[in-house]
């Protein structure tokens, strides 16, 4: 999404980053993703939780500050650390500068430098010599490095790097306008052979790694990140068969811990998730708590520690800080479950007096027309006793002639009266206009006032989130002074001993300087001395020479001496075997015999 017209106020941004990833085979790319999911996760914690026990702190709630992203930082100094011991990130650039450095080179150096580290492990069956184990936060993933020293480098062709730089789509020129600094290894020879003092010219030549330039755009991103407001949105997958209503709970699940999110459960049950204000604690849950606050005003606070009192829960499952009451998980669901339980007592007994009530009154209606019945039974029984008295007959006709001689004073009365209401009508008339035209330019002032405070509201609340982020700056800001303001001691006291030393090597640069003059006199003489060495070295070099040929000669010798006493020992050795075999068979041959005579001798017998 685009910027706002505001500049530099605000912004809305959305970064879509694969999840958490383990595979059959992982190689460099799994690495990279699953190292960019491992700061996003410690950025979730430190938001979520950070911020949360941030508020615990303001609220001066009684609390052991935790920071839950250094659990993911052994994991994540192990991969990009740079020395001391250097990460593998590290480990895997220095070994692409090397020429004959191999994958397995680059796997037994990781096994020197890391093989204690709490998140690295051996496979415990190692099919192969460029596998070793890390355990993130997901799980444990058996990385396969083969081919990761050519991946790391490479290197990009130059002509083709300007050339798509300079093309006509500006899609494609947007994307390769940071070509400069992204070089390969022809600029990296050209580097080397060049002999340019200029350290500007030296580091836009440098080479730059695939591990490198991640390990550089994932820093800004999460710079960027740590400076806004961010929202986490964890998207999960049902089934891999793309079927409505089926859920597979081990996928969910997994993916659930490979997101993090049952991590941060963890985390979230550890403290305080629920939260509400005293007023608002004090009107929804009073009616649990009925007689336990004095009537008139009382300090919120001060109220909802008698409703907990009352309520008796334990200290363990909430905390009340200066304008909440904070709870543990499930605790403002019970209050509820509680208050709904009372509302429908309430409800329930308020409807019992109601149809009660009801049925009084129906009940009374009923007694007043028997009443009013008996009444005009009585009347009509009066008329049929009166209608045929000649008197009532009498009064009848005479009574309307009485009337007759007041309708004239009645009439002018009726017409005086019927005039000052006609006046008092057109009075009211014109007031009721006048009031009308008040309340329609109310009724716009209204609207106006309200617009106005909606506006200031929101300004308010803009006012409050900059004055928020500008205090964090701010501290940030001291911090880094602070830091700056050792560092500058530091290097103060750093110049005065480097000015020492330098006068001290002055006094020992002209010290060598009268030593080398004597040197060079010196030398001069060895340099005699060499010429007649040499001459020397070169006699006895020949004579050397004509000894290795000698010596070659007597070797060669030697070994065909060795060739024939090796024969002649073979042959020896043969030769006793068989003497061996022909005196067996000379004795098995001389015992048959004496046998055989035997035999005949106790024949002739």
């Amino acid at each position: 999404l685009d910027k706002t017209k505001r500049q530099g106020a605000s912004f809305l941004g959305i970064l879509d980053i694969a999840g958490f990833e383990i595979f059959e085979v992982n190689s460099f790319e799994q690495l990279c993703i699953n190292y960019t999911n491992e700061k996003l996760q410690q950025l979730f914690n430190h938001t979520m939780f950070i911020m949360e026990q941030e508020e615990y702190q303001r609220e001066g709630i009684e609390w052991s500050f935790i920071d839950f992203g250094l659990d993911l930082q052994p994991c994540i100094e192990l991969i990009e650390r740079p020395n001391n011991p250097p990460g593998i990130l590290a480990l895997l650039d220095e070994e692409c500068w090397f020429p004959k450095a191999t994958d397995v080179s680059f796997v037994e150096k990781v096994f020197q430098e890391q093989g204690n580290h709490i998140k690295f492990q051996k496979p415990k069956q190692l099919k192969d010599k460029t596998i070793f184990t890390l355990v993130h936060y997901a799980g444990k993933v058996d990385y396969d490095a083969t081919a990761w020293l050519t991946k790391n480098m490479d290197p990009l062709n130059d002509n083709v790097t300007a050339l798509l730089n300079q093309s006509s789509d500006k899609f494609v020129a947007d994307l390769w306008k940071d070509v400069d600094r992204i070089v390969g290894l022809d600029q990296m020879a050209k580097m080397t052979e060049s002999s340019l003092p200029s350290a500007s010219k030296t580091k836009k030549g440098m080479f730059r790694t695939v591990g490198q330039l991640y390990k550089e755009q994932l820093t800004k991103l999460m710079t960027t990140l740590r400076n806004t407001s961010p929202n986490f949105v964890r998207c999960i997958i049902p089934n891999h068969k793309k079927q409505a209503g089926k859920l597979d709970a081990h996928l969910v699940l997994e993916q659930l811990r490979c997101n993090g999110v049952l991590e941060g459960i963890r985390i979230c049950r550890q403290g305080f998730p629920n939260r509400i204000v005293f007023q608002e604690f004090r009107q929804r849950y009073e009616i649990l708590t009925a007689g336990a606050i004095p009537k008139g005003f009382m300090d919120g606070k001060q109220s909802c520690m008698l409703m907990m009192r009352a309520l008796e829960l334990d200290t363990n499952l909430y905390r009340i800080g200066q304008s909440k009451v904070f709870f543990r998980t499930g605790v403002l669901a019970h209050l509820e479950e509680e208050r709904d339980l009372k509302i429908t007592d309430i409800i329930i007994s308020f409807q019992a007096q109601a149809r009660g009530y009801l049925a009084r009154k129906a009940f009374a209606k009923r007694q007043q027309q028997l009443t009013a019945m008996k009444v005009i039974q009585r009347n009509c029984a009066a008329y049929l006793k009166l209608r045929n008295w000649q008197w009532w007959r009498l009064f009848t006709k005479v009574k309307p002639l009485l009337q007759v001689t007041r309708q004239e004073e009645e009439m002018q009365l009726k017409d005086e009266e019927l005039q000052r209401v006609n006046e008092k009508f057109f009075r009211t008339e014109i007031e009721l206009k006048e009031i009308q035209m008040k309340h329609v330019q109310l009724v716009e002032e209204k609207t106006l006032l309200q617009e106005q405070l909606q506006a200031e509201t929101e300004l308010y609340a803009e006012a409050e989130e900059m004055r928020i982020r500008l205090q964090a700056k701010k501290q940030e800001l001291e911090e880094v002074l602070h830091e700056m303001e050792a560092r500058l001691e530091e290097e103060e006291d750093r110049g005065q001993l480097l000015q020492a030393e330098k006068k001290k090597t002055l006094q020992q640069m002209q010290d060598l300087e009268e030593q080398l003059e004597e040197e060079e006199a010196a030398r001069q003489k060895l340099q005699l001395e060499k010429v007649t060495a040499e001459a020397k070295i070169k006699k006895l070099e020949d004579d050397v020479l004509v000894m290795d040929d000698q010596h070659n000669k007597l070797t060669k010798e030697k070994k065909v001496l060795e060739e024939r006493v090796n024969d002649l020992t073979t042959n020896l050795a043969e030769e006793e075997e068989k003497a061996k075999n022909l005196t067996k068979l000379k004795n098995k041959h001389e015992s048959m015999i004496s046998e055989l005579e035997v035999r005949l001798k106790k024949k002739k017998k």
